[in-house]
């Protein structure tokens, strides 16, 4: 499928009222599907995202924006700074990759992946990582088409298991 050229791309900017509230509805809308768990964000979440993430320098955020239809928010992925001991360099994990309902198979998330990682090596980042449900198949076709793979460090040692522990 041909790229959505009316596509605009853009850094999020966190002090931007226009910018986080578009972040906060597209993520309020893919944490309601079942991919995101099925829960919409809190109130608490709503109200105070914005101040959480302008204090955080580690975290930066992609918009994607439909010209065509008047600027509409279809897109975002958040992402967080960490640090690989192993290659002494940053690295960036995806944490979210969100794409409207209206607008998927047109290539957005593809779009947005490649601004996060021009993003990353403007950092110094070794590597980008991210985790994606087993039951996703689309993103994980999208993830694989771009050169993503499962990680591991010696083949006869498996691959990477993504684990969470609540607190």
């Amino acid at each position: 499928m041909t790229p959505n050229v009316s596509l605009r791309l853009c850094r999020v900017d966190y002090t931007d009222p226009v910018h986080m509230r578009a972040l906060i509805d597209l993520l309020d809308a893919y944490a309601s599907e079942s991919e995101g768990g099925a829960e919409p964000l809190s109130d608490f979440t709503k109200s105070n995202l914005a101040n959480a993430l302008q204090s955080r320098p580690f975290m930066f955020s992609v918009l994607a924006f439909d010209e065509a239809q008047g600027d509409l928010p279809v897109g975002l992925v958040n992402c967080v700074e960490g640090f690989s001991t192993f290659a002494c360099r940053p690295l960036v994990n995806i944490h979210d990759v969100v794409v409207a309902s209206t607008h998927r198979g047109q290539r957005i998330g593809e779009q947005m992946l490649a601004l996060v990682e021009q993003l990353a090596r403007d950092r110094g980042a070794c590597k980008l990582t991210l985790e994606v449900l087993s039951g996703n198949a689309p993103a994980a076709r999208l993830y694989r088409r771009i050169g993503f793979d499962n990680y591991q460090l010696e083949p006869s040692m498996g691959h990477a298991l993504f684990m969470q522990k609540w607190l």
